[in-house]
């Protein structure tokens, strides 16, 4: 027996149109409000706490744990519940969260602990969030749309990524990180409130609630496993995940301590990951139109690998326009990777498969960043930041071998 509404097709016309604006204004906001955190949370933990490398990864990993603690579960769980409701409910949750950071700041009771406990609640906020928001597009945007949608989408988020990490450090560094962080909390209740005015009835597949639950992940995870296409473009997302867990712990106590940058200067250089996204967004529809999708993401890839060398190579007064390059670079590979394998992924899955298949997906690619966050923390503390970073890199090279040594070596397009 099925329950809910079962309508996997999206609506037409206004309603569609309408439902997709709200879900792109929403995206976009909540965005802007997480390129803040992602610079105010590392530097309230080096500033007010004085943490090292290695307590600066923990709060990374326990940022992306969600990934590895339900990521599995995740498409089931986003498949019994309302997928609108079930996001705007994850929304509430993070702006809870988020809020507790100022409150305990101004108590004077604010602890590493609590950073880590805040991370890691968010991110299995996080991951129900991405599921149905991922799952939920094909509701309310016709197949044919897709890879424009999720180039709009992707190119919106690295926007924000762009203007939220330079406005996180220019505020930290003038009311300081703590009171930075309510801008997040403000940032997830307008997205909340977008997605509620969201036109029509709350889109989700057939829950099988008759199926056992570990049944229904198995089926998710084995699709994923036995595709021959999404197996290593899941590989190659996994290896760009764990070299980017390593920059994201690492990158923030580079450029305060190595480089001894102010904060602000630490935001703007971060903020060059959004507009390396923004840039990969708006190269890959007419990249994969020109060259064909398989071998879009193949040398797209490769030359995210090869441009992220710059950040360990960074040095004095190149430190700044080196760094940002690199990350500009690494940002823009992972971005065209992102959107042609997702797109990929929501046109060949069967709509009652899809939440299963994105959280399976979710499980290795962000399960990884929490690794890399680790292994980062761990590698700086011993062998220096910079050796951190070159290991990044390596990693980052994992990406286009598993493309290139896969059936998508020669062919021009992603097959079904």
């Amino acid at each position: 027996m099925t329950t809910g509404p079962q309508s996997t097709k999206p609506p037409s016309g206004t309603t569609s149109r309408a439902g997709f604006w709200y879900f792109w204004a929403a995206s976009g906001t909540s965005s802007v409000g997480s390129g803040i955190t992602a610079v105010a949370l590392p530097l309230i933990a080096l500033v007010a706490l004085d943490a090292s490398a290695f307590d600066v990864g923990l709060i990374t990993a326990a940022s992306y744990a969600g990934a590895v603690i339900i990521g599995l579960p995740a498409g089931v769980i986003v498949q019994r519940f309302p997928m609108r409701r079930l996001q705007v409910g994850m929304d509430l949750i993070r702006a809870a969260l988020i809020a507790s950071v100022p409150v305990a700041a101004w108590l004077d009771i604010l602890t590493l602990a609590q950073l880590v406990l805040v991370g890691l609640s968010i991110s299995l906020a996080n991951i129900i969030f991405d599921v149905a928001n991922t799952s939920y597009l094909p509701s309310i945007v016709s197949k044919e749309d897709l890879t424009a949608r999720n180039s709009l989408i992707s190119g919106t988020l690295a926007t924000t990524q762009l203007a939220g990490p330079s406005l996180g450090g220019l505020l930290v560094q003038a009311f300081g990180a703590a009171i930075t962080l309510l801008t997040d909390a403000v940032s997830y209740l307008l997205s909340a409130v977008l997605l509620w005015r969201i036109p029509g009835g709350a889109s989700r597949p057939p829950a099988r609630n008759h199926e056992p639950f570990t049944k229904q992940v198995r089926e998710g995870l084995g699709f994923v496993l036995r595709h021959s296409v999404i197996r290593p473009c899941v590989m190659a997302s996994t290896a760009f995940n764990l070299s980017s867990g390593v920059v994201l712990a690492v990158a923030p106590v580079f450029l305060v301590r190595t480089a001894d940058l102010p904060a602000g200067t630490v935001g703007l250089v971060l903020a060059t990951d959004g507009l390396g996204a923004l840039a990969g967004a708006a190269i890959t529809t007419r990249l994969a139109a020109r060259i064909g999708t398989a071998r879009t993401v193949v040398a797209a890839s490769a030359a995210g690998g090869a441009i992220a060398l710059c950040m360990p190579l960074a040095y004095s007064s190149w430190t700044i326009l080196l760094f940002s390059l690199g990350q500009a670079g690494f940002a823009a590979g992972i971005t065209v990777l992102s959107i042609i394998t997702r797109t990929h992924r929501q046109s060949i899955t069967p709509p009652e498969l899809l939440p299963r298949v994105v959280a399976s997906v979710r499980f290795f690619t962000w399960g990884a960043i929490p690794i890399g966050a680790l292994l980062g923390g761990v590698i700086a503390d011993a062998f220096g930041t910079r050796n951190a970073l070159f290991t990044a890199c390596a990693l980052a090279f994992l990406a286009p071998l598993s493309l290139y040594f896969s059936q998508i070596r020669g062919t021009r397009d992603l097959a079904g």
